[in-house]
């Protein structure tokens, strides 16, 4: 009786022992929060001409050869688009010198009808995004839903002129295709600082 006891005991330590196990490997496989897989197979840097936020004309195609890192945001957006930069400017603040250098940070307008070069200007210095290595575009409407369709996302005005559109931010490699994506606002600045670290090579 106590032999038959001890080998259900040592069954039932088996059991749990190995559930832990499995626990804790699946815990080391996880994603980190709000950063996944790309899945989108698109060329996200096109031979696309926008206009920064000095008034200069910067082609995507010719950010291509180094890691980029984009995010979509309008200037007279008072709810998530201050928190999107917030999170850049961690990011951007964590990178140190490799910004610009080694990888570009690249806010695109959602409201190229009102955010001209001098106001992404203003919205950059206003939100701590003057670094150099970050660029804010803005376009022709036409073109800004172009590169707006590559990213599978679009933008949508409302009738009190705000702009629903997505939180997503999007690591490209150097070939231009989507490395990872991140829900923005949940990422931490470390999780894609270690991302742009293994794009680096």
């Amino acid at each position: 009786m106590f032999d038959v006891g001890l080998k259900y005991y040592s069954r039932v330590v088996g059991i749990v022992s190995l559930a832990a196990l499995l626990a804790l490997s699946a815990c080391g496989n996880r994603e980190a929060r709000g950063d996944y897989p790309a899945a989108n197979e698109n060329n996200c840097l096109p031979d696309v001409s926008l206009i920064d936020q000095h008034g200069s004309t910067v082609s995507l195609a010719s950010l291509k050869g180094k890691p980029v890192l984009i995010d979509f945001i309008y200037t007279s957006c008072a709810s998530t688009c201050p928190m999107l930069t917030a999170k850049m400017a961690a990011i951007a603040q964590k990178l140190g010198p490799a910004l610009g250098a080694d990888i570009r940070i690249v806010s695109i307008s959602l409201d190229p009808e009102h955010d001209s070069p001098a106001e992404l200007a203003k919205y950059a210095q206003s939100h701590g995004a003057s670094e150099t290595g970050w660029i804010f575009l803005t376009g022709p409407p036409a073109k800004i839903d172009q590169v707006l369709a590559l990213f599978k996302l679009r933008r949508t005005r409302e009738s009190d002129g705000s702009i629903t559109h997505s939180i997503e931010a999007f690591l490209i490699g150097p070939d231009g295709h989507q490395i990872r994506q991140y829900n923005a606002l949940d990422v931490s600045p470390d999780a894609v600082v270690a991302d742009v670290d293994r794009a680096r090579g």
